[in-house]
């Protein structure tokens, strides 16, 4: 025992320390191979899953290309309806504003004249008749029948439009036009072409009813040629049933209506 001890003494110190460093690394080297199977082990058991979600991913995000690509032929589609359907109600309101305009439903302005008549201001011969004297339901009905011929586009009297169910009615000292008692004198306001005036004067018919009413009973009539002429809306109940559009021609004298109306 002695001997063994004595032996143990004659070992260097440094080969202690290095006998101990040895004996640690193969220590950590032991530990670290031991934990190498686990993880490589967990490593393996791991990549199915992520592979497969992977792949559902993928499938995925091509379902979405896919719907991404349908949404947009639908918006187009949709755009291409929408281009279409604006047209349509493009083309019903021009439709239904054309048709106002044609029922004097619309208050229109342009160029035109303003013609006036107004009663006699002569003294009433002896045994004469006096209404003779005065402006008549029928005086305003030939007047507004020679302007529709001349060419006229819209006519109102004393602010009254005239459209196709307008009629002339006596009531008294008054002339009812539409719904409304009107007083002389009477301002007929006129939308035409430049050259109605001269197209009415010119008219066999309208030289007539100046012989016959102007100079015979001397009736006032006047003219007054404007840039801006306003035609009131109608503004009465439309029961239309049945109208007629008017003649395009000067020459030829449409059918005067029968129950006092004018014909436009």
């Amino acid at each position: 025992m002695t001997a063994l001890a004595t032996r143990f003494r004659r070992v260097p110190g440094w080969q202690w320390t290095f006998a101990v460093a040895l004996l640690a690394l193969g220590f950590l080297v032991a530990v670290q191979l031991g934990a190498e199977g686990p993880r490589v082990r967990y490593s393996s058991s791991e990549r199915p899953p992520l592979l497969e979600t992977a792949r559902e991913l993928d499938t995925a995000q091509a379902a979405l290309q896919a719907r991404i690509l349908e949404l947009r032929d639908q918006v187009a589609a949709a755009e291409a309806a929408s281009a279409g359907t604006d047209r349509a109600v493009m083309e019903l309101n021009d439709a239904l504003t054309e048709a106002r305009l044609a029922a004097g439903l619309v208050e229109i302005e342009g160029q035109g004249i303003i013609v006036r008549i107004d009663d006699s201001g002569q003294p009433v011969p002896p045994g004469a008749a006096a209404a003779d004297y005065l402006v008549t339901a029928s005086d305003l009905r030939d007047l507004v029948n020679e302007l529709w011929q001349a060419g006229a586009e819209a006519v109102s009297v004393n602010g009254e439009r005239i459209v196709e169910t307008t009629a002339f009615t006596d009531i008294g000292s008054s002339i009812l036009v539409n719904s409304a008692y009107l007083q002389p004198p009477y301002d007929l306001s006129v939308i035409g072409p430049t050259d109605v005036y001269d197209r009415l004067t010119t008219s066999a018919s309208f030289v007539d009813f100046v012989q016959s009413r102007v100079q015979d009973y001397g009736l006032e009539l006047g003219f007054l040629p404007s840039d801006h002429v306003v035609v009131a809306a109608f503004a009465g109940t439309v029961r239309l049933v049945f109208g007629r559009a008017p003649s395009t021609s000067p020459a030829a004298s449409p059918p005067r209506p029968s129950g006092g109306q004018a014909a436009p």
